[in-house]
C-alpha cells in the first residue's frame, strides 16, 4: 500500500501528465469531487467551478496544437504534503512553472505559479477535494492561451 503522501503527489503529477498530453477531460475527471477556484483565494473570492465547469474553461482557452498537445511541459515542485491521517484529509501547497516548445521556437516557460491543494480520503482513495491556482510570473502566454487570463 501506497502513503498517503505518495498518492497525494502522484495526483499532482497525474495532473500534470494528462495536461501536457492534451487529455483535458481525463485531467479533470481528478477534480469530478472538488471545489477548483480559478486564482488565489488571497486575493478575493476568485470564481468557483467544478469538473464539468473546469473542462469547458479549458477547451475554451487552452490551445491544441496539431499534435493534440498543448505542447507544454508542467514540472510541479516543492510540493508541502500535511496529512490528517484520523480525518482521512490532506493540503499541500505545491509550485509548478508551464514550458512550452511550439514549431521550430524556443524551449522557454511561459508561466509559474502556486497551486493550493486540498485532499479526501474517500473508502481509502485520496482524491481532491479543492483546487486553487495562484499565478506568481507570467510570460508570453500567445501559444497556450486562448485570449488572456487574469493579472497575476
Amino acid at each position: 500500500m501506497t502513503d498517503a503522501p505518495t498518492t497525494i503527489a502522484n495526483l499532482l503529477y497525474r495532473y500534470a501528465e494528462l495536461m501536457d498530453a492534451g487529455r483535458l477531460d481525463e485531467c479533470a475527471d481528478l477534480f469530478t469531487h472538488a471545489r477548483v477556484l480559478l486564482g488565489d483565494p488571497a486575493d478575493g473570492e476568485p470564481p468557483t467551478v467544478d469538473r464539468d465547469g473546469l473542462a469547458a474553461v479549458w477547451r475554451s482557452m487552452v490551445r491544441i496544437h496539431d499534435d493534440g498537445t498543448p505542447r507544454t511541459r508542467h514540472l510541479v515542485a516543492t510540493p508541502i504534503i500535511e496529512v490528517e491521517e484520523a480525518a482521512g484529509t490532506a493540503t499541500c501547497r505545491s509550485t509548478y512553472t508551464v514550458f512550452q516548445q511550439v514549431d521550430r521556437g524556443p524551449l522557454q516557460p511561459v508561466i509559474s505559479g502556486r497551486y493550493l491543494d486540498r485532499f479526501e480520503r474517500v473508502d481509502g482513495a485520496w482524491r481532491f477535494a479543492e483546487r486553487a491556482y495562484a499565478m506568481d510570473l507570467v510570460g508570453d502566454l500567445s501559444q497556450h492561451v486562448i485570449g488572456d487570463l487574469p493579472e497575476a
